[in-house]
């Protein structure tokens, strides 16, 4: 026979979902994905929990079902490669919605997500435009609401809830199920 032909390749693997948990370290992304889905991720209070993109299924009331992916925690400079933050950006890539969860108990809710938009959109790869949904977690912690005064045509919904309580939990869910059949 003839010489075969060598090649190296490089694979990366994009998780495909519906929707994508986005926001910084410890804002309760795995402990929303726990809540929501039939997924069992690690929850500890303590930042990069999350060590791996993790899937989980939603169940909705209709007998439909979504997948939503839950990445680690992004930092600043996560864009250009940060903290491995070009593996963990890149599976938000397939996401139709981003659910952009941020730690509201920590106060300066526009601040934090700054952050992870700026982020998002120095990464590329059309984040900067895809439609989000706001998750304003750890509502239980405060009393008095934080603030939130961002307003951006790419956010769809704001949403106050506590993982802890369960607050807000079935209206996000409906919310949920309602944007990604509209084909946000």
């Amino acid at each position: 026979g003839l010489p075969g032909v060598e090649r190296a390749l490089e694979l990366r693997l994009k998780l495909v979902a519906d929707a994508a948990l986005a926001g910084l370290p410890n804002a309760g992304k795995s402990s929303l994905l726990r809540r929501i889905s039939n997924a069992k991720p690690k929850v500890a209070d303590y930042p990069f929990t999350t060590l791996a993109p993790m899937l989980g299924t939603v169940d909705g009331p209709d007998g439909r079902q979504l997948t939503v992916a839950d990445v680690p925690g992004l930092i600043e400079g996560a864009s250009e490669g940060v903290g491995l933050g070009h593996e963990f950006l890149a599976h938000l890539e397939r996401a139709r919605l981003l659910l952009h969860v941020i730690d509201a108990s920590e106060g300066d809710a526009d601040e934090r997500y700054g952050v992870i938009d700026r982020e998002l959109a120095a990464y590329g790869a059309g984040l900067g435009e895809r439609p989000q949904l706001v998750v304003l977690n750890k509502s239980h912690l405060d009393p008095e609401p934080a603030p939130f005064t961002v307003e951006d045509e790419r956010i769809v919904a704001v949403h106050r809830i506590s993982c802890a309580t369960g607050a807000g939990i079935d209206e996000l869910k409906g919310a949920l199920f309602e944007l990604c059949a509209a084909g946000v």
